[in-house]
């Protein structure tokens, strides 16, 4: 048959609503005591989820909580009008919790008193069998032949009342983890990954709370069209000042103020108000409503003497520039960064799995920019447990790094 008359596969069938329905929110002590006793009722691991209100809200708080437990079935729990569930993470305590994408939920969920004791991140299982697109709904439909109806993600839930089908989204995020865990286990035991896993996971959970960015306004987008440090001063200083308002509001900083408009005043550096009101990123009824404090902040960076000026720097601060830049500053190590980036990808490619999960960029670059001396095996297996490699990377690495840098 010529391939033009190949028929379509059928799509996999479309799960619009849970299988149980859509529980109701629990919100109000009563019903957080009946779910705390029907969770400790029921058996196996624990489906979480969580909810925020990123690009909306300055904080990073859960606005939803969605859990599903065998024995238990599915429930949402409003963290807002519950903010302490210690009771509930007494009831499931020692349960396996499977989340997708872990690390961007267990911090909002501690924020609530909910603490893992152990972890399956069914994202990272993907990542570590070579998956190379692990959305949650692509997973589902590879790993259970099933397409969950989506759509909310990036929605604002701290709306209240949520309306019903955010809930059946936020349902349907928990309902078939269990099942995929399932799936994703096995096919980690049949390539012998498990352990690697297991490895990946406990990181995952017991990861240190990230401490403060230093210098958070030099990630400002747009930042590296502006050439002195007069221009890096207004940047700063309108971008602590966004994020001091926009801390107090309790809203995103980028709807308080877009970058575009922190760069577009910092490349004008307008003397006066008017000058920057005439600007057409400061010319809207909200801007000209906070132009005192817009002002206020350029007009401090005007001021400063050269002596307190930021300094320009195209790195992170740690003496090691964007390796963009190494074949010029260092060309030896440019070199080094590309026989230890090779290794890394061989060793992917031979193990199928992910060269970023295999060995993490920053710790090849780190690696290859300051080298053990000398750069035998054992100094590089050293260095790679200092630079947070786990046993199953070193083991996998350590000797073509080695190689590579003494080549």
């Amino acid at each position: 048959m010529p391939a033009a008359d190949v028929p379509d596969e059928p799509a996999a069938p479309l799960l619009r609503e849970p299988a149980d329905g859509v529980p109701e929110v629990t919100a109000t002590p009563e019903q957080l005591a009946e779910l705390v006793d029907r969770f400790a009722r029921g058996t196996g691991p624990v489906a979480l989820d969580a909810e925020r209100a990123s690009g909306y809200r300055y904080s990073q708080r859960a606005y939803l909580v969605q859990l599903r437990r065998e024995g238990a079935g599915s429930a949402l729990v409003d963290p807002i009008a519950l903010p302490a569930l210690s009771g509930l993470n007494a009831a499931i305590d020692g349960a396996e919790w499977i989340l997708h994408a872990a690390n961007q939920d267990l911090p909002c969920l501690a924020e609530v008193g909910l603490y893992p004791a152990r972890l399956f991140d069914t994202e990272l299982a993907g990542r570590l069998l070579g998956d190379e697109r692990v959305a949650l709904g692509t997973m589902v439909e590879q790993h259970l032949g099933v397409r969950l109806e989506k759509g909310h993600s990036a929605a604002d839930w701290s709306t209240r009342p949520l309306p019903h089908d955010w809930l059946v989204y936020a349902a349907l995020d928990v309902e078939l983890l269990i099942p995929l865990r399932d799936v994703l286990a096995d096919a980690l035991e049949r390539a012998g990954k498990t352990g690697w896993a297991e490895q990946e996971f406990e990181a995952v959970r017991t990861a240190p709370a990230p401490g403060p960015r230093a210098e958070p306004w030099r990630r400002t987008s747009g930042i590296h069209v502006l050439r002195n440090r007069r221009q890096l001063a207004v940047v700063r200083s309108l971008w602590e000042a966004r994020d001091a308002y926009a801390a107090q509001r309790d809203v995103a900083p980028g709807r308080v103020l877009p970058d575009s408009a922190i760069i577009a005043a910092a490349r004008e550096l307008p003397k006066r108000a008017d000058q920057l009101s005439a600007l057409s990123v400061f010319n809207g009824p909200r801007q000209r409503r906070q132009l005192n404090r817009w002002w206020g902040a350029i007009s401090a960076a005007l001021d400063l003497p050269d002596s307190d000026l930021p300094a320009i720097t195209g790195g992170g601060g740690d003496g090691m520039p964007p390796a963009s830049r190494w074949r010029d500053r260092d060309p030896a190590a440019a070199e080094r960064l590309a026989r230890c980036r090779d290794v890394v990808a061989t060793v992917a490619d031979e193990r199928t799995v992910l060269g970023q999960n295999l060995l993490p960029s920053d710790i090849v670059r780190r690696l290859a920019w300051e080298p053990p001396q000398p750069a035998d095996e054992t100094a590089v297996r050293e260095r790679l447990a200092e630079l947070g490699a786990r046993p199953w990377q070193i083991e996998l690495t350590a000797a073509g790094l080695s190689a590579a840098l003494t080549a």
